[in-house]
């Protein structure tokens, strides 16, 4: 394990309230099955982390930033347990992500350098089907004013949510993960 004092931790445990058998992570765990045989709670030391309800970072996604999720299934409405997690790397640059309406890049483009908390008002948007996040580390919600499921998106082209395993969703707001989310 890492020592240096501002390295991101988080603490998994078996069972609700943080009892049972823990694991405690500093880092991207793909599959946790091998450490717990199960995850119902969890206690976010420093930093901030995706979990997922499948392996391999897959299904789907909840953001976590510091403090305790003692019985975050019926917080989150989670049907399933924590089966893997990504840490968010802290981040103090510009933000820029350019939003595409259709997959492949094509159709309307706008380009966001702040939050947007419904695309339909703000650019008479009505789908998100690709992006490229130029700067920064984004949250991306199918329902506006950063509501329903949602999709951590790190620096990087992506040409189609729905090949992404994200069919049906269509994403109408956005927000940064700033340093005030640590």
């Amino acid at each position: 394990m890492c020592s240096f004092p501002l390295s991101p931790q988080i603490i998994f445990y078996e069972d609700r309230n943080f009892q049972g058998r823990s694991y405690e992570v500093m880092n991207d765990c793909p599959d946790m099955s091998s450490y717990l045989s199960r995850c119902h709670s969890c206690r976010v030391e420093r930093g901030c982390f995706m979990v997922y309800d499948r392996t391999n970072y897959m299904g789907n996604q909840y953001f976590l930033r510091r403090g305790e999720y003692a019985d975050y299934m019926s917080m989150m409405g989670m049907n399933d347990c924590i089966r893997s997690c990504r840490m968010i790397p802290m981040y103090r640059g510009s933000y820029r992500m350019r939003i595409y309406e259709r997959e492949n890049f094509g159709g309307q483009m706008y380009e966001l350098m702040d939050d947007c908390d419904n695309i339909m008002d703000r650019y008479r948007m009505s789908n998100c089907m690709s992006c490229n996040v130029m700067d920064g580390h984004w949250l991306m919600y199918e329902q506006p004013h950063y509501r329903g499921r949602m999709m951590y998106m790190r620096p990087g082209e992506y040409r189609s949510f729905m090949n992404m395993g994200f069919s049906g969703m269509r994403f109408m707001s956005m927000r940064r993960i700033t340093d005030s989310c640590y």
